[in-house]
């Protein structure tokens, strides 16, 4: 690996383990917040769906932390057991954001349908695409075809990536509207919801930038060795 990119790889890791680090003592801070309607994450959002006329998804607890997540798949929107069951800023900002991307599936929000049709293919390229371009790597000199249905299939992740940007915002952007417009939360603890969410957006842009750092990569390797051959 040339010095470049390592400096780089460095530079990622350190902004991600500051922006992750950063976004569990927000939520830890927020997490002391009690709302002052006492609803919690569950009730929150049971609301929300049932406010944008959405009544075939069920909000379901799952085991863990930072698991929250809405599944298209059987229309289930999953909070973690904390998430689920507390009644704070930092609970009402991740139950509504997961109520955000079941907003996106029901209005068939562009982006949100571009990025379930790529999972499957990306569940694929993930399992296999790191040794191929181990193996393209290494046989760069004899195969370099290799590397390049490695890059292909990393690019493909990438995409992912860089079009989960897109979803993660509006989805925080359909909750906060939606707190805000209902008046579900005081000024304090919409706050604390906004800045949650800010900096849960924010892993997701340091994950896009380190995938589109690591793609240029193999990319220069890719060339670097036509050149040379």
């Amino acid at each position: 690996m040339g010095s470049g990119y390592l400096i780089l790889a460095g530079a990622i890791m350190l902004f991600s383990w500051l922006v992750s680090s950063r976004l569990k003592s927000k939520f830890e801070h927020y997490s002391q917040l009690h709302l002052q309607n006492n609803m919690s994450g569950a009730e929150i959002a049971t609301k929300m769906l049932h406010d944008n006329g959405i009544y075939d998804v069920r909000v379901i607890s799952t085991p863990g932390q930072l698991t929250d997540h809405y599944n298209p798949v059987d229309k289930t929107v999953n909070l973690s057991e904390s998430v689920y069951n507390q009644r704070n800023a930092a609970a009402a900002a991740v139950a509504a954001h997961e109520c955000g991307h079941a907003v996106q599936h029901a209005v068939g929000y562009e982006w949100l349908t571009m990025r379930s049709k790529l999972v499957p293919f990306v569940n694929v390229a993930s399992s296999y695409m790191q040794w191929i371009l181990l193996a393209g790597i290494m046989m760069l000199k004899t195969f370099p075809g290799l590397l390049l249905i490695g890059i292909i299939l990393f690019a493909a992740t990438t995409l992912f990536s860089i079009i989960t940007l897109p979803v993660e915002y509006d989805a925080s952007n359909r909750a906060l509207a939606w707190l805000k417009n209902k008046n579900m939360l005081n000024p304090a603890e919409y706050s604390g919801a906004e800045d949650s969410l800010k900096w849960a957006a924010r892993t997701y842009v340091v994950a896009a930038l380190g995938s589109i750092a690591t793609l240029l990569y193999y990319l220069s390797i890719y060339l670097g060795g036509n050149r040379r051959n």
